[in-house]
């Protein structure tokens, strides 16, 4: 198959998915990306199924070439749900204009998607998929947290040794090799409701004592901005003559490494050890439960060939760190060298004016294709 012919099927794919509605809410419209992508993968022979994993069953596509004595040399993973609510798609379907592609869910990341699935097609119409080991894993509930599907991506997880997640590839091709980790606390204060004219002095005032906790929280920000913890949401109140007896706080926090974690937990813990209004005092929950995505040694050797193979290309890749965090986090947790940025290269992710650079195609597949071949060839 030539380059331009990879091109052209590509395009007709992305736009059969493209214009198919799968925000995480909508199960069935995840399905049925999980079906398409599935009889694709089953055309290049790989063994495939979809389950529905946790209490939502969120449909999940596994497909796995011949292992290697029960081992992957590479997971593929990726995520089939957007950010769009039903009808996005036939408000605004897929188009190509300037050099791009636009619809929902064309950078984030069903362009990836593509990429994982012709990456290996031409490793198997170069007849070199049977030197390499690779295991696929597409779940649809990323854009919520992966609640229902992180135990089936760590238990897959757990027979591959290195791992490709297809987020999108950002502009220039920069790939990514760090992710913070983070969470949500939610910090709840409880007070005395009381007459705020009549006798105020009988109360005490919930969302004052959360506004004392507030600059508190904030001075976690000026760690050289490793540390992040912005306090999003408050309520509390509901007329404006009762001192209110209730109020809550969200908290989103985003930690580097697993030391800030801890330093972040430890934080939590003690500050209702401290209380500004009498009468008050508040209760913690939640924290940091998605684990930064760190790199190791092994890390920086994958990302080496990656490099290099860009280069041959034309291409003078390099990688970033963000704040946003993937599934690869949960990979990079266990040990398990792992590159994200894998997919198609865009911008603008859970916005109207996404795109995905149609340039980038051919480039991402190749680069994904010749990576893998590269590293199964002189392990």
């Amino acid at each position: 198959m030539t380059e331009q012919e990879t091109y052209d099927n590509f395009l007709k794919d992305f736009e059969k998915i493209i214009n198919t509605d799968s925000a995480s809410e909508n199960l069935d419209g995840v399905a049925e990306v999980a079906a398409f992508l599935k009889d694709k993968f089953d055309a290049l022979g790989l063994a495939t199924e979809i389950t529905r994993e946790g209490e939502r069953g969120v449909p999940c596509l596994k497909a796995c070439t011949p292992s290697k004595n029960g081992r992957y040399d590479f997971m593929f993973i990726g995520h089939m749900d957007t950010v769009f609510p039903e009808g996005e798609a036939k408000n605004r379907p897929f188009k190509i204009e300037g050099g791009r592609a636009l619809g929902p869910g064309t950078n984030d990341m069903k362009g990836g998607l593509l990429v994982a699935l012709y990456a290996i097609e031409k490793l198997k119409a170069e007849g070199n998929l049977e030197k390499v080991a690779i295991c696929v894993a597409f779940n649809g509930d990323e854009e919520v947290g992966s609640e229902n599907s992180r135990t089936w991506i760590e238990k897959t997880a757990a027979n591959c040794d290195r791992v490709f997640v297809f987020e999108p590839c950002r502009p220039d091709y920069r790939h990514v090799m760090h992710r913070k980790g983070g969470g949500v606390v939610q910090i709840t204060a409880s007070g005395i409701s009381a007459h705020s004219g009549a006798n105020p002095e009988r109360g005490a005032n919930a969302l004052v004592e959360l506004a004392g906790h507030i600059p508190v929280i904030h001075t976690l920000n000026d760690m050289d901005n490793a540390i992040t913890a912005q306090c999003n949401v408050i309520k509390g109140g509901d007329k404006f003559n009762i001192i209110p007896d209730h109020a809550e706080l969200t908290v989103d926090v985003r930690v580097g490494t697993r030391e800030e974690a801890d330093i972040v937990t430890e934080f939590f813990k003690k500050l209702p050890e401290t209380n500004y209004v009498q009468g008050a005092s508040i209760q913690v929950s939640g924290g940091v439960d998605r684990p930064p995505m760190e790199y190791t040694d092994k890390t920086m050797a994958m990302w080496e060939v990656l490099h290099a193979e860009a280069a041959k290309l034309g291409i003078d890749s390099a990688w970033i760190s963000t704040g946003g965090c993937s599934d690869g986090n949960w990979t990079a947790a266990l040990g398990i060298p792992t590159i994200d940025g894998m997919g198609t290269v865009g911008e603008n992710s859970h916005r109207e004016d996404e795109y995905m650079e149609l340039d980038s195609i051919v480039p991402m597949i190749n680069i994904v294709a010749n990576t893998c071949l590269t590293i199964a060839d002189n392990q």
